[in-house]
């Protein structure tokens, strides 16, 4: 069995076609998906998702590249978590990818958004689901000035260095890893994804982004994640059973989620 632990369901292209969707999760024996949260404009439609099916379940946060909507406060933050539905912060983090004329300097709103995600998952106990683009370094200078460790979560769709990965490790994070690893020009990926301790490994889709291959280029969907694990599971030398075990049974520890 399998758990997409990142996908964005809400999105028009998804949500219009949700019962194929789910109809296709289960013939994937794809139990459970996290709805990703991006701004709190989307929030209700990503709760009531999750309110809505049970193999559904949400987080609450603004998406770092998300600009010009509402700005949460901390304490916006933890009331939207304290739903039981909802199973982390984020995602958050920093994004220097798109500056579009502005300097690394004039991004200080995002770094501050991104501490107050921290902040409201250390109050809430929740984990962080964290996105970094272009900005690994101010992405782990602040998750150690925040003691982001403390809550604790994972890099999502990791397409960073070496060198990242054993530096998010060491804070205690979780990396997750996408149809970006079955990509021909991935090999250093793929080398990361062979380092990554059992108790550390996630998959996910970010669906409808990133398509896996033999699906590259497509819409993607939960149902596709099971193709992350088997190249995961080749890198690995070990059964794609095996990789859907370890992946299902760390999801389920860091986000609490239940059985299914």
């Amino acid at each position: 069995m399998y758990i997409d632990s990142h996908c964005h369901l809400s999105f028009p292209e998804l949500k219009s076609q949700l019962p194929d969707l789910l109809a296709a999760m289960a013939a994937a024996d794809v139990r459970q998906a996290i709805c990703i949260c991006t701004t709190m404009e989307e929030f209700p439609d990503v709760r009531g998702l999750a309110e809505a099916h049970e193999p559904l379940f949400a987080t609450v946060g603004v998406h770092p590249d998300s600009d010009e909507v509402h700005e949460p406060t901390v304490d916006e933050l933890v009331a939207g978590a304290a739903h039981a539905k909802v199973v982390a912060i984020g995602e958050t983090g920093l994004d220097y990818y798109r500056l579009n004329g502005r300097t690394i300097e004039d991004m200080a709103w995002q770094r501050e958004r991104f501490r107050n995600h921290i902040r409201a998952a250390r109050r809430t106990g929740k984990p962080l689901v964290i996105h970094t683009r272009s900005a690994a370094e101010d992405t782990l200078r602040l998750m150690r000035e925040e003691q982001a460790g403390e809550p604790g979560g994972v890099v999502h769709c990791f397409t960073e260095t070496m060198d990242v990965a054993k530096a998010s490790l060491d804070l205690g994070f979780h990396i997750s890893f996408s149809g970006i690893v079955t990509f021909k020009n991935a090999a250093d990926l793929r080398e990361v994804a062979k380092m990554v301790p059992d108790d550390r490994l996630l998959i996910e889709t970010d669906s409808p982004y990133l398509a896996p291959v033999p699906y590259r280029g497509k819409l993607n969907q939960p149902a596709y994640v099971p193709h992350v694990a088997r190249l995961i599971a080749d890198v690995r030398g070990v059964p794609v059973e095996t990789i859907a075990a370890l992946c299902t049974r760390n999801t389920r520890r860091l986000f609490r989620l239940p059985e299914a």
